[in-house]
């Protein structure tokens, strides 16, 4: 699936944030390229198989979600709302003064208000039915963050929720998309969200074997594409992008961080947890992503990789993007060596940063890269220090269990 290309793509008027490197777009900016992991000890998961983790540092629904009842939402609904306030006051909208039916709201999510279901479930099991709250399923349900993302917002166009687990968040910018280039709505109000760090999502994957276990020294646990990598960080937060037809952007004298060009979306059909080893899934949507932009692979100046920092994932997106950039060589970055996986949010959050980058033609490093994997097809990867780079085309890739695979192309705004 593809979306028409057209040279002006869509423009990218605001982007919000809320992250383990800290809530809004310049903390997390500058945490990014600074490239310290923010992993640390979580005393939620102490005595469970892998007891830290990154969470957002201080975050307080009370004074960071405005106009609504934060106590009745799950913390990822909680990130949401903070990162599309963010968004839609960057963009310069007012939702007082906007066409509601012509805005829409697409947000993915791995697992929605799985914290909430968690806790009252622990309620009922420990203390019996009336200690359950009648909120427990508005809150946890997996559409409830774009639904009440809705009706902070006032937006009466499509509100759609992705579930593409890992890749949910790029989903719903691709989807969003979609709906631009459909004339189904004028604005578009897209991102991710997820709050996976709790006890029961910890110890499942622990059990799995994907979380690293480095816990002698966790800010330095996520390794992206080193050869000591030994899983990936649990981790939380929300990215939410405002998208816009360019004219639109243009006629309002909006500002554009940048273009969204092209996306692909594809699946490996392969294995419920696995990576494809030909990686047919992650092929496919970047081919897809530079058809639509109108490019070619050689036109590609930077790649925000997956990049979890588990064996086979980092092993596999490697040496497919070494088959499909053959002598092209972009750079190529994770951030996840500093934010840890958001999981459903990850792809929302590295199309923004993705986006930040092709706006400042600045590559964030890839945090506690030392040893390469001799197993790996060498990459143009940007390590230790952000570099500065002449970006024109550049590209954001997400997986997801289930085999899901999206790619985001994006230009800079000028």
């Amino acid at each position: 699936m593809s979306a028409p290309g057209t040279d002006a793509g869509l423009a990218v008027t605001g982007i919000g944030l809320v992250t383990p490197a800290g809530s809004g777009t310049a903390a997390t900016w500058e945490g990014v390229c600074a490239g310290r992991g923010t992993a640390a000890p979580d005393p939620e998961l102490a005595g469970l198989p892998v007891s830290f983790s990154c969470r957002v540092p201080g975050f307080d629904p009370r004074t960071q979600v405005p106009g609504t009842r934060p106590w009745q939402h799950d913390r990822c609904t909680q990130f949401a709302l903070a990162a599309a306030h963010e968004a839609v006051t960057d963009a310069g909208l007012d939702p007082a003064a906007w066409n509601a039916p012509r805005v829409a709201v697409v947000l993915g999510s791995a697992a929605g208000g799985v914290g909430t279901y968690e806790d009252q479930h622990r309620k009922l099991t420990d203390t019996g039915p009336r200690a359950v709250s009648p909120l427990t399923l508005p809150a946890f349900l997996p559409n409830m963050a774009a639904g009440r993302l809705a009706i902070a917002l006032g937006a009466r166009g499509p509100v759609l929720h992705t579930a593409t687990a890992c890749a949910s968040g790029a989903s719903a910018v691709a989807l969003a998309a979609l709906l631009l280039s459909a004339g189904a709505c004028d604005i578009a109000v897209a991102g991710g969200a997820d709050a996976m760090v709790t006890p029961l999502c910890a110890t499942a994957f622990a059990r799995m074997g994907a979380l690293s276990r480095r816990h002698d020294a966790p800010a330095r646990a996520s390794r992206p594409f080193d050869a000591e990598r030994d899983g990936f960080v649990l981790a939380e937060g929300a990215g939410v992008l405002v998208l816009e037809r360019t004219a639109d952007a243009e006629a309002r004298n909006a500002p554009v961080q940048a273009r969204l060009v092209g996306y692909g979306i594809a699946a490996d059909a392969h294995h419920p947890v696995a990576p494809d080893p030909e990686g047919r899934g992650l092929r496919l949507a970047v081919q897809e992503a530079l058809r639509s932009a109108g490019a070619t692979a050689r036109e590609i100046d930077h790649i925000n990789a997956h990049g979890t920092s588990t064996p086979l994932n980092d092993r596999a997106e490697a040496a497919i993007l070494a088959r499909l950039f053959d002598a092209a060589s972009p750079s190529v970055t994770s951030t996840k060596g500093v934010l840890g996986h958001t999981m459903g949010a990850a792809g929302a959050i590295e199309a923004a940063l993705t986006a930040l980058t092709v706006k400042h033609q600045l590559v964030p490093p890839t945090a506690n890269f030392h040893h390469p994997d001799p197993d790996s097809p060498a990459l143009d990867l940007v390590t230790a220090h952000p570099r500065p780079q002449a970006i024109h085309l550049a590209l954001s890739n997400s997986l997801g269990f289930g085999g899901h695979s999206t790619t985001l192309a994006f230009r800079p705004g000028t």
